[in-house]
């Protein structure tokens, strides 16, 4: 039975990485897609674990190849991910989380219909400005994009299936993982996982 593939969007500040963290630490059974991206390290950032890291070319020649499920262009920098490694991973059965921008979400949801996308809300605009402020990571310039993005990346919040606003970590976090859960039960995984049970159920007796 293949498994799930579940997509979170949301915009710069939401608390989205965090949130994917804390998912993956308390089911550590579901994989993480590491996107490749052709923007420089932050610190602390190890390639292969939160990025593979490349070039502009090498990216532009992935590209060409088709070896993307989904790209986008953010910031100056591009991001993708890589098709056979999702592909080869939800077929082995095991649950896929991919924390990508709503334009990423729109290109997987035309070849994996079936995912799960979900889109996380910070709590007002106050509090995003606060928690990109908070992270030190970008500069005044860059920060000042990312807050005029936002009205456009919640402009797309009705296309994904189910919708979290992360006021409180760990209440955002009982509802992603009821989300997870809620996927793993659909009629359609479940016949399939427990189609012995089914069959055994459904034979008359003697």
């Amino acid at each position: 039975m293949p498994g799930s593939l579940i997509v979170i969007s949301a915009p710069s500040g939401a608390g989205k990485t965090s949130l994917v963290h804390a998912l993956l630490e308390h089911n550590p059974q579901i994989g993480l897609s590491v996107s490749y991206t052709t923007r420089a390290p932050r610190e602390g950032e190890i390639n292969g674990k939160h990025y593979h890291f490349i070039s502009r070319e090498t990216f532009l020649e992935m590209a060409k190849r088709g070896e993307f499920l989904e790209s986008a262009e953010v910031y100056g920098n591009y991001y993708g991910t890589s098709q056979k490694w999702i592909a080869d991973e939800t077929a082995k059965g095991r649950d896929i989380l991919l924390e990508i921008d709503w334009q990423g979400a729109a290109q997987v949801r035309k070849i994996f219909p079936a995912c799960i996308s979900i889109f996380i809300l910070p709590p007002s605009r106050e509090a995003l400005a606060q928690r990109l402020n908070g992270r030190g990571t970008d500069d005044a310039s860059v920060i000042s994009k990312r807050l005029a993005a936002v009205r456009d990346d919640v402009s797309h919040v009705a296309e994904f299936d189910y919708v979290i606003i992360n006021e409180d970590l760990n209440r955002a976090l009982h509802e992603l993982e009821s989300v997870v859960l809620a996927a793993r039960l659909r009629g359609s995984s479940q016949i399939a996982r427990h189609q012995q049970l089914i069959n055994q159920l459904q034979t008359p007796e003697n």
